[in-house]
């Protein structure tokens, strides 16, 4: 039971006493007009005002607030790229030289004898008489006749400054000198001057000396 009796009354000496609520130390009273004052930061306290400073809005100071959040940005590393490589090129086709010569076969007959260093200097091609013999490549025929013993009727065609071919023991020639030829063109006809049987002897001469034809001719 709970009695409450006036102020100065006496008090009951049964029932329940009343006593003031102590204040709790460290309250402090103070009017609103005034400014809080700074309370220092402690362990397990908290921060009243911030320590950072403020200043009037501005648009210079926007303007530099913007870049001090910019610059305060974490710098994106991009992992590095390599460039794409692309796919070699295909290795082109050897240019032919200035004295490079297209060859052909000058006759489609059997070849009967190769070249040998020491005895046949050239190719020899068994034929019928009147078999066409043909350009072995383009060039100028050089000479035409049957001045040179041992080779009958002969046509010589150049073809560079490196090569010359040789068309020996034709039974009739159809080309002259300082006559163009092609490769391929009918040239003379097989036969068998200053032989001992129809054929025909071809020659490929480098630099005026006879080398080996099967080296240059394409294979068939």
């Amino acid at each position: 039971m709970l009695r409450v009796i006036p102020p100065g009354a006496a008090e009951p000496t049964d029932g329940a006493v009343s006593k003031p609520i102590a204040t709790v130390s460290g309250v402090e009273a103070r009017s609103l007009d005034q400014p809080a004052p700074q309370v220092a930061a402690t362990s397990g306290s908290l921060k009243r005002e911030p320590r950072v400073g403020k200043e009037p809005y501005s648009d210079e100071a926007y303007a530099r607030l913007n870049k001090q959040a910019e610059a305060a940005k974490p710098v994106e590393v991009k992992p590095e790229t390599k460039p794409e490589v692309p796919p070699p090129a295909p290795a082109p086709a050897s240019p032919s030289g200035p004295d490079d010569v297209a060859w052909a076969w000058p006759s489609t007959a059997k070849v009967t004898a190769q070249y040998s260093e020491s005895g046949n200097k050239g190719l020899d091609f068994s034929g019928k008489a009147g078999d066409p013999v043909l350009a072995a490549g383009d060039g100028k025929v050089v000479y035409a006749g049957s001045g040179l013993r041992g080779f009958g009727e002969l046509v010589i065609v150049k073809h560079n400054a490196t090569f010359l071919s040789a068309y020996a023991h034709n039974r009739k020639i159809l080309v002259k000198e300082g006559q163009q030829v092609t490769r391929g063109q009918k040239i003379a006809e097989m036969g068998n001057t200053d032989a001992d049987s129809v054929k025909l002897h071809f020659e490929i001469r480098k630099q005026g000396k006879p080398v080996d034809p099967s080296v240059y001719l394409p294979k068939r």
